[in-house]
């Protein structure tokens, strides 16, 4: 007979068929010794790793990998080493973080320090993507797109080259260690490192010309953090890509748990076509089953969706945190399907309710447009609308204006009274122009402006691509002001026709 301490029992007190279930309740149980090895636990909170080999595998999903690995990889290797014409006095680099002068340069568009909306509705633009592309078709992303994922891809492709394939590379590791194996071992270790060094050294690239840096970093002329980030990167490149791999999807990254908040049943995942495959069987099980007219699914057990997993994920076991849907099982179970000559896609991209429409005899209907994937497409495309709109239109000077203070007015001997301004002026251009100054919303002057044309203009030059701040004093000798009257600060370029403005106040005592 079972025993159950009281406080368990409370639970159960209104189960009328607790007395006939064998249970006795102990009003003071013993305490539990440590050492009893009938409820000691000595399972781990983490699963103790594995090694996995991923078998190499071809067909249509391992080919979209391929390419997204040649294209992503290009783009972050080769990018730094675009030139982009922006004229004279302006950097040549088509994508260029410029961290001294405070620019960020993409190809034709220049942002500024004071344009970081810009980044804003980027991280936005992203989130939304990543949600819309997780209502879609699940962690594609994380299958196809992350950067862990296609440099463990790429790791793992240099892997196969050195060390073999699945069963060779096991082999290798239960013989030990020999002459061939260590040989194998420290090219793959030298490719690994001077893939992360690569690619720690293109995002440098990313900070300054890339030409002119490789240049001093070959001679040892680059700056000291320069080799202090290719270092950093080269050491987690390295680390992340060759060794914990698998571990970063199931410990480390945030989103395989984010994500399962945000899907729902309309969403494609790789999944095992149970109505089909099960029950499982050997081949050789399975075709005398058929034989005789008895119930057999198509899955023989053959554990090729398993061995071709870079997680070593079993996907027959239903939804997985480690699978990443990069659709590599698919390509292995098709491969099978199709030599042993049974159809293919029983893994698949596929829904939960596509598989229980098909058991109920119902067509499989897949809905991509719904709520949330309407609401993630339209944030997408407003907030994508408004940058777009912002860029043309925006302007390629621009004008602010800060009161001082302290004092916030002064009282001249001669009755008037004068406020202190600082203008700050921007010139977006890559060449030196000359703004006019000037005031609307008061009779006074505009004082202390670097230079005065004779027309009594207020004439400012501002440097290519520079901000310029100027002093500027408004006296006004009307009596009997607001305490705050509002003013405008115009901007204007007689070049090109250009034009900004700025409002402030111009401060009073209360009654004048």
């Amino acid at each position: 007979m079972a025993e159950v301490n009281a406080p368990t029992l409370l639970a159960l007190a209104e189960d009328a068929e607790v007395g006939r279930a064998g249970l006795k309740v102990v009003a003071n149980p013993p305490p539990l010794d440590p050492a009893d090895e009938e409820w000691a636990d000595d399972t781990p909170l983490y699963e103790a790793r594995r090694k996995i080999y991923p078998q190499r595998v071809h067909g249509t999903y391992r080919r979209i990998k391929w390419a997204v690995l040649f294209v992503t990889l290009g783009i972050y290797y080769l990018t730094p080493f675009l030139r982009w014409d922006r004229g004279p006095n302006a950097p040549g680099q088509a994508v260029l973080i410029d961290l001294p002068n405070r620019r960020f340069y993409f190809f034709f568009i220049e942002i500024w320090p004071q344009e970081i909306y810009y980044l804003t509705g980027l991280l936005i633009i992203a989130a939304m993507t990543l949600f819309l592309m997780n209502a879609l078709a699940g962690r594609v992303w994380c299958g196809y797109l992350c950067p862990q994922t296609v440099w463990t891809d790429l790791f793992q492709t240099i892997e196969r080259w050195c060390e073999g394939d699945r069963r060779e590379h096991l082999r290798r590791d239960r013989e030990g260690w020999t002459l061939e194996r260590v040989g194998r071992a420290g090219a793959k270790h030298f490719l690994w490192l001077m893939v992360a060094w690569w690619t720690g050294g293109a995002w440098v690239l990313y900070f300054a010309d890339a030409p002119t840096l490789v240049r001093d970093l070959a001679t040892f002329h680059a700056p000291i953090i320069a080799y202090v980030w290719i270092g950093i990167l080269t050491v987690t490149t390295y680390a992340l890509a060759g060794f914990m791999r698998e571990q970063v999807c199931l410990y480390m990254c945030p989103w395989p748990r984010i994500q399962a908040a945000l899907t729902d049943e309309h969403a494609l995942n790789v999944t095992y076509r149970y109505d089909r495959g099960e029950p499982r069987g050997s081949l050789k099980k399975s075709t005398a089953l058929r034989a005789q007219a008895l119930p057999s699914g198509d899955c023989i057990e053959c554990l090729q969706c398993v061995h071709v997993c870079p997680t070593g994920v079993d996907i027959r076991q239903g939804p997985n945190l480690g699978c990443i849907q990069c659709g590599l099982c698919i390509d292995a179970c098709d491969a099978v399907m199709e030599k042993i000559g049974r159809p293919t896609r029983l893994i698949a991209y596929d829904t939960d309710l596509g598989i229980k429409d098909r058991q109920e005899g119902q067509p499989t209907v897949y809905r991509f447009v719904r709520m949330r994937t309407a609401l993630y497409a339209a944030i997408i495309v407003l907030v994508g609308g408004m940058m777009t709109f912002t860029l043309a239109t925006r302007d390629a000077q621009g004008v602010s204006v800060i009161h001082d203070r302290n004092p916030v007015f002064v009282r001249l001997s001669d009755g008037a009274l004068r406020n202190g301004y600082t203008v700050r002026i921007a010139n977006k251009r890559p060449e030196r122009r000359e703004f006019t100054l000037s005031l609307s919303g008061l009779s006074g002057s505009l004082l202390d402006v670097v230079q005065t044309r004779d027309d009594g203009r207020f004439v400012v030059e501002v440097g290519p691509d520079q901000t310029r701040e100027v002093r500027v004093l408004v006296t006004e000798y009307t009596d009997f002001l607001p305490a705050s009257t509002p003013v405008t600060f115009h901007l204007y370029d007689a070049r090109s026709g250009e034009r900004a403005s700025a409002s402030d106040y111009f401060r009073a005592p209360e009654g004048g």
